[in-house]
């Protein structure tokens, strides 16, 4: 099996609600699906998770495109890959781990078809079903009742655990009125790098609210800071954007800089690494759950399989399609009593529907091999 094409698909899908983080606000999804086209005329996804400009980590999506057809491209074409050898092969490309990730997620869905084994099987999953969390952005009207209105409609809908998105001058007070009307729902929160080590003793009073954990309070380089923040809180600290690779994972605990962590395929460079990370966690049973990244049914359908890993104990932000999109370039993922199921086909177990991929798409780039 050799990759003969790459397809770049660039879609724009409207969310159907603004999400605001501390670090901006999202109307519209801007999303790159890669398409490996394989000898055999397989057809393998892989989604590229960056955002529209550098805001949330250094990779950005026009960014990732050119890296993608400039420098990966004419690594994988033509040639006939497994998973390792592919790592080790985008592995000379220096971080750029976002996009390294979709392209060898698409490849490796193409390999998994030809040996018609699904990507759950593949990675080791352990069950049927995954439990469901939702991430609840900032309002845009940075009121409490804006707040408790949308986080209403997620626990009616069956959602197992909430994570409130704040920042300085957004947390106490929301997360109390959250705690109040919901006092035992499994209930986080979650930064993005909003503060400073100075608000370690602040973050501390987030302990009265009885939450699962505080994610990535502080820039994601400051290993001390969150020590001295993860010391401070009785909360447990949960990293994110620090964690970049197995290295780093494993930095964290020694340096009881966190005491779980959320993992990101995207981030770390694929599911190769992500499975290497849950399985260090695992042997230090340091808990372990899926984050997301607003992703279409492409990248769901993979972070479900890798979500129904044994170590993953924590409901990870694998909602339900319609939590971001009135439609997906995929047949929806529909919550089932707060779960929902890990795909069972070859590969990732889904596919864009074509019309949908056409609708959404702004922008096709084809890549071929050459001989």
């Amino acid at each position: 099996m050799s990759i003969e094409a790459l397809r770049l698909h660039s879609l724009e899908i409207p969310l159907v609600r603004p999400f605001r983080t501390s670090f901006g606000t999202q109307t519209v999804r801007d999303v790159v699906l890669v398409e490996a086209i394989d000898s055999d005329g397989r057809h393998g996804w892989g989604e590229c998770v960056t955002m529209a400009w550098p805001g949330y980590n250094a990779e950005y999506t026009a960014g990732a495109v050119a890296v993608i057809e400039r420098y990966l491209a004419p690594i994988v074409l033509g040639q006939d890959w497994d998973p390792e050898r592919l790592r080790s092969k985008l592995d000379v490309i220096r971080g750029n781990e976002l996009a390294k990730a979709s392209v060898a997620t698409a490849v490796l869905d193409a390999w998994l078809q030809s040996r018609e084994q699904s990507l759950g099987d593949y990675l080791g999953a352990v069950r049927d079903h995954v439990d469901c969390g939702v991430s609840v952005g900032i309002p845009t009207s940075e009121t409490i009742a804006e707040l408790l209105e949308e986080v209403g409609g997620y626990v009616d809908a069956g959602y197992r655990r909430i994570k409130l998105k704040i920042e300085p001058g957004w947390d106490l007070e929301p997360v109390a009125a959250v705690r109040e009307l919901w006092p035992s729902i499994p209930l986080q929160v979650d930064a993005n790098q909003a503060y400073t080590r100075e608000h370690a003793h602040h973050l501390a009073r987030l302990d009265e609210f009885d939450l699962l954990l505080i994610e990535q309070p502080l820039g994601e380089d400051d290993w001390w800071g969150h020590r001295i923040v993860a010391e401070a809180c009785a909360t447990p600290i949960c990293l994110d954007e620090s964690i970049l690779s197995l290295e780093s994972a494993e930095a964290a605990i020694e340096f009881k800089a966190a005491s779980n962590i959320n993992i990101k395929p995207g981030r770390v460079g694929g599911f190769v690494q992500a499975k290497e990370i849950h399985d260090l966690c695992l042997s230090r049973e340091i808990p372990v759950w899926c984050g997301g990244m607003l992703e279409t049914g492409v990248g769901r359908a993979a972070n479900i399989a890798l979500a129904a890993l044994p170590g993953f104990t924590l409901p990870g932000d694998t909602s339900a399609s319609n939590r971001y999109y009135a439609e997906d370039v995929t047949k929806p993922f529909v919550l089932d009593n707060g779960t929902l199921p890990v795909p069972t086909g070859p590969g990732i177990g889904i596919a864009p529907i074509p019309e949908n991929l056409t609708a959404m798409r702004v922008d096709l780039i084809e890549l071929m091999a050459t001989r």
